[in-house]
């Protein structure tokens, strides 16, 4: 039977941050580039193992395919630079769109880096398909018919508040079990901890959690990789995930109390994208905070809120830095 240790597969995900990309606007609305590069190296400067683009929180909805052609190329070619692995999440359910789009992000990755993009811990590290079935036999269909299309690993998300398909945990673990081409399931099915449990004792791919790391130091007591998500001050999420794996929950806990209340904050319900863009403008690492509509703009109410957490953030950096 084939396996993950096959060394024709993909290689599954490093332990560690796999951090989620917000995708940048100018004023006008248009992709900028240049602060999506300098995002990267956000990520890279705190030790994040990779980045993830056009995820959900990366409004890759509303982004038409020049757009996200463009976002990839640049997500891969900084990655390339800068030594990160590279997901490329996909925004569709329905199948073959998920393929035409899958296949454009291994053209891309081939541009990039050569035909070696999606060897074996390459430039590409895999796709991230969303859940688009609650049946375990037609989610390995789905999931098959893209990796033999494309050729590339599979980062399961199951994260139903997007694709409105709710899986149960132990239902989804046997199906990656039975998907050895699967480098990483993202368990963003609240809550989190036991859905990480169940999917971290039913399967060998690696599980991480998201959200916003609200769930952090349960998600990775429950035994999850690592943290694969964005925030605005991704070294509190470097120092979570290094101090579980050098301590414990224990240090976990003492790790990620400190920045527990700017990602409450950040996290909050239809805000979320609007206020982790506005934090990254404040930081120097997006030229506006500008998300296209429906998403809320920062909220002018949370000012004083938002300047509070600031300089507590700015204080730990500081600390994190010495």
């Amino acid at each position: 039977m084939t396996t993950h240790a096959d060394a024709t597969l993909p290689t599954p995900l490093e332990r560690g941050v796999w951090g989620i990309l917000a995708t940048p606007f100018d004023a006008t609305g248009t992709v900028d580039t240049a602060s999506l590069a300098q995002q990267i190296e956000l990520f890279a400067r705190t030790g994040a193992r990779g980045v993830v683009a056009l995820g959900v929180f990366g409004e890759a909805a509303r982004l038409d395919a020049d757009e996200r052609r463009l976002v990839a190329t640049v997500a891969l070619t900084t990655a390339l630079r800068l030594g990160l692995g590279t997901v490329v999440g996909i925004t569709t359910l329905d199948r073959a769109e998920t393929i035409a789009q899958g296949r454009a992000a291994v053209e891309v990755a081939t541009a990039v880096a050569g035909a070696g993009a999606l060897a074996p811990g390459g430039l590409l590290r895999g796709l991230m398909v969303q859940v688009p079935t609650d049946d375990a036999a037609e989610l390995v269909a789905h999931m098959t018919a893209v990796h033999e299309a494309t050729g590339a690993g599979i980062v399961v998300q199951d994260y139903p508040r997007s694709s409105g398909v709710s899986i149960a945990s132990d239902v989804l673990a046997v199906a990656v079990t039975g998907m050895p081409f699967v480098v990483a399931v993202k368990a963003e099915s609240t809550p989190t901890p036991p859905a990480v449990a169940v999917l971290v004792a039913g399967c060998d791919a690696p599980v991480f959690g998201g959200l916003g790391g609200v769930a952090l130091i349960d998600e990775l007591t429950a035994g999850a990789s690592g943290a694969m998500t964005g925030f605005s001050f991704p070294e509190g999420l470097a120092a979570t995930v290094a101090a579980f794996a050098a301590g414990g929950t224990e240090a976990a806990r003492a790790a990620w109390a400190p920045w527990l209340p700017l990602a409450v904050f950040e996290q909050q319900d239809g805000l979320a994208l609007g206020i982790r863009k506005e934090i990254l403008h404040r930081r120097g690492i997006l030229r506006t905070a500008f998300a296209r509509p429906p998403a809320t703009p920062f909220p002018a109410v949370l000012e004083e809120m938002l300047a509070g957490h600031l300089a507590a953030a700015h204080r730990l950096v500081v600390d994190v830095a010495h």
